[in-house]
């Protein structure tokens, strides 16, 4: 097994934390807090989320998780697209690694299912 940090999923949820959190620097001040946090926040338990599924034998559960939010930090980016706190490169930027990290995370989760049966 390898370290956490070490997985390609990881390296990218940690780009991905990484773009939000320059993102968020720039929001007014009345949204930084609310949705800049809520997308910190997102992405800290994504990552929280790669490391669970990686040491527990039953990865489904933690996978299942990370996918959803995913769904949730897609949904706070395309908010702030369109009420215009971030740019559509911004978006594009964060919707690219967003898909890229749940492939990864669905494949990760179908290839675990499939060890366990």
């Amino acid at each position: 097994m390898a370290l956490h940090t070490d997985l390609p999923i990881y390296k990218q949820a940690y780009d991905l934390l990484d773009v939000v959190t320059d993102l968020s620097k720039n929001m007014p001040r009345d949204f930084k807090h609310s949705i800049g946090g809520k997308l910190r926040d997102e992405c800290v338990e994504i990552l929280l989320l790669i490391f669970r599924a990686n040491v527990n034998r039953n990865k489904a559960p933690h996978l299942t998780d990370l996918i959803e939010r995913l769904q949730v930090t897609e949904l706070l980016l395309r908010l702030s697209r369109d009420k215009r706190f971030i740019s559509i490169p911004q978006y594009a930027k964060g919707i690219e690694l967003t898909n890229s990290i749940g492939k990864q995370a669905s494949g990760w989760r179908r290839n675990a299912a499939s060890s366990v049966s």
